[in-house]
């Protein structure tokens, strides 16, 4: 349920279509390219391009391989109306901040997904008159960055207000319908069981709008779940809820089915560490999962003692972690494998020429040099008839081969 996000004033991707890529078609998209493959998109993370103290994309891309980014959120205004904004400020007409930003992402041959709605702020589904209006809010922001994917976070307060929910919902079928190769996903919240009873109305509003996303994905965090295995267990569980809802079976559920988890502390001081992502990365790609990602890549980044203290932070992940540790589990779910990380091997010193052999016979004051055994050796002290050898009390000091 991402409560951090409300609570640092932030406001607060998608499925997978086998291999292959597909475009976009629109003819007055600003900025489009060339779709990645649907996986990437079902693997961006989230990432918060104005809050949370952004982390360069292109950094995490160079470092990773990854290449999709979920940018979070697009939102009604503060002070109400039906047009998009980020974060409720920041309207998206005007906006070049963002822009720059997938600019930079798609230079370097990736893309991005934009995410709307989220925990707190006010929704568009909630201002916008009826489906037909909260759509063409939303079609502003895929025109204006060209966009091939979309996630739509139904989630508290909205999912439990059943007008908008109807507004998402019917907004997210006709921009599938007016985008052909859009991808669509739907993020709500976890519970032990899938999802609780909100999120079961929305799916059931899904049904009768006959409404199909490319996945339905998850949050289970922020619900007292205790590591990977009460997460697998809601992904479970939350199959079942799709089978009985739409009548799949248990392949066609699993292929709808998405997991949008939280790296290291989460808002409730639940801890997922990188072996709790191993565990849940080899159930989502061992049943043929749709989706895989985590919020967020602002928290994808260790601590310090300053900015934790024990705490949830939007900044850091309050685990021990090198940078984006998390990041590269979504590399591995699109299918790529991460950059190695192997340190630089220190370079071997070059043998320098040998001094004179040593003699057993020969007298060696302080400062004396001689060779033995591949060695040079440094007289500490008046010697005679002592073998060279590195030890603190000997006569002699190593200084290296030759």
């Amino acid at each position: 349920m991402r409560r951090l996000r409300a609570c640092l004033g932030a406001a607060a991707a998608v499925g997978l279509t086998a291999a292959g890529t597909t475009a976009l078609v629109a003819g007055n998209a600003s900025g489009a390219t060339t779709a990645l493959s649907n996986r990437w998109y079902a693997a961006a993370p989230y990432l918060m391009p104005l809050d949370n103290d952004p982390p360069d994309p292109a950094a995490i891309m160079d470092a990773t391989g990854l290449k999709a980014f979920q940018l979070a959120f697009v939102l009604a205004p503060n002070g109400g109306g039906c047009s998009p904004t980020w974060g409720g400020t920041a309207p998206v007409s005007a906006d070049t901040a963002v822009r720059s930003v997938i600019d930079t992402v798609r230079a370097k041959g990736g893309d991005v997904s934009i995410s709307v709605g989220g925990y707190g702020g006010t929704k568009l589904g909630q201002t916008c008159a009826d489906a037909a209006a909260t759509a063409a809010a939303y079609q502003q922001v895929i025109t204006k960055y060209g966009l091939h994917a979309i996630d739509f976070d139904l989630e508290e307060p909205e999912y439990e207000n059943t007008a908008a929910i109807k507004n998402e919902i019917g907004a997210a079928k006709i921009l599938q319908q007016n985008n052909p190769g859009l991808y669509v996903s739907v993020t709500t919240a976890g519970t032990a069981d899938g999802t609780g009873w909100f999120g079961k109305q929305m799916l059931l509003e899904a049904k009768s709008q006959g409404f199909t996303p490319n996945n339905f994905s998850i949050m289970p965090f922020d619900g007292g779940f205790n590591g990977a295995a009460s997460q697998t267990s809601a992904l479970t569980n939350f199959n079942s809820i799709l089978r009985s809802t739409f009548g799949w079976d248990q392949a066609t559920a699993y292929a709808h089915e998405g997991f949008s988890g939280m790296n290291g502390r989460s808002d409730s001081g639940e801890i997922f560490s990188q072996s709790d992502f191993q565990t849940v990365l080899d159930y989502a790609t061992g049943h043929n999962m749709d989706r895989f990602t985590f919020w967020s890549l602002n928290r994808d980044r260790q601590c310090t003692p300053a900015d934790n203290g024990g705490r949830t932070s939007g900044t850091c992940s309050s685990v021990a972690q090198n940078s984006w540790d998390f990041a590269k589990y979504s590399v591995r779910f699109a299918g790529a494998t991460p950059p190695s990380t192997t340190p630089t091997p220190t370079p071997t010193p070059t043998p320098t020429g040998c001094k004179t052999a040593w003699s057993s016979t020969a007298v060696y004051t302080a400062g004396d040099e001689a060779s033995y055994n591949h060695h040079n050796w440094k007289a500490k002290w008046w010697t005679q008839n002592e073998t060279p050898s590195a030890t603190d009390w000997g006569p002699w000091q190593d200084e290296g081969a030759c």
